[in-house]
């Protein structure tokens, strides 16, 4: 039977990145796809089972919501039980929260029409929030970093904000939201949302904002940096212990529902 003919899943997971190499599968490190297709393998009794994710999150990124896609070689008569069965083998920086069966040429990469983006800042030293957020301890204006931030919200060529060799074919993004928020007393927030994004693309935008932020840059710079065009002329990337995959949307998933 051809593969493209067994019936196709969904899987909606989360997972911690700070012991993963990211999503994708690496020749010499262990990434959170190696050990999901590894799982899916020895309870589904496949001799092999690909995943596919909606996306590639680099070492150490966190994701709140992810999706990947794979094909079973039979159908899956107990979903809810799967979950609870890979839950169990999975490790604790892995969680499942539902596998559901959708259509054969449904694709959690290409079929994803939005995607949303967090990354925390604190600024007291915390040990809660090791790994999970950057520790910046220095004064940052954020009403010019949001100034700042409300230039990027349009669809445009953002090759300013993007790591060389990612080999996409395009560097087009529209970009819906650009906001900070304050979360809490000692950490802030950068949500940005996107019909794509480039490799690296979010990290080096926070760590050209800082800048902003810190007065480095101005406004003026800011739309200066977009328009160049070039990686050289935006921030150094900050550290990926603080960005998280937090929404992914498809035309085919409404209020959580698969219709």
């Amino acid at each position: 039977m051809e593969e493209q003919l067994w019936p196709r899943y969904f899987i909606r997971l989360s997972y911690e990145g700070g012991a993963f190499h990211g999503w994708q599968r690496q020749p010499n490190a262990i990434s959170v796809q190696e050990v999901l297709e590894g799982a899916l393998c020895k309870l589904l009794r496949q001799e092999k089972v690909i995943t596919v994710g909606c996306g590639r999150t680099d070492s150490g990124v966190h994701a709140t919501e992810f999706y990947a896609h794979f094909n079973a070689q039979v159908e899956i008569e107990n979903t809810v039980q799967l979950v609870f069965r890979l839950n169990q083998f999975l490790p604790s920086g892995i969680a499942i929260q539902e596998i559901f069966k959708v259509g054969d040429k449904d694709h959690t990469r290409f079929d994803a029409i939005e995607r949303g983006y967090h990354y925390y800042l604190h600024f007291h030293k915390d040990p809660f929030l090791f790994g999970r957020s950057m520790f910046y301890p220095y004064t940052l204006d954020f009403d010019r970093m949001n100034q700042a931030a409300a230039l990027l919200v349009f669809k445009g060529d953002f090759s300013s904000f993007c790591k060389s060799g990612g080999g996409q074919k395009t560097n087009i993004c529209d970009v819906r939201k650009a906001e900070w928020t304050k979360s809490s007393e000692n950490q802030w927030v950068f949500h940005i949302v996107a019909d794509r994004f480039l490799r690296n693309m979010v990290r080096a935008v926070v760590g050209t904002l800082i800048e902003v932020g810190r007065g480095k840059l101005t406004i003026e710079d800011m739309q200066q940096v977009i328009d160049k065009r070039e990686r050289g002329a935006a921030g150094d990337s900050v550290h990926a212990c603080g960005l998280y995959l937090t929404e992914v949307k498809y035309p085919y998933i409404q209020e959580g529902q698969y219709v």
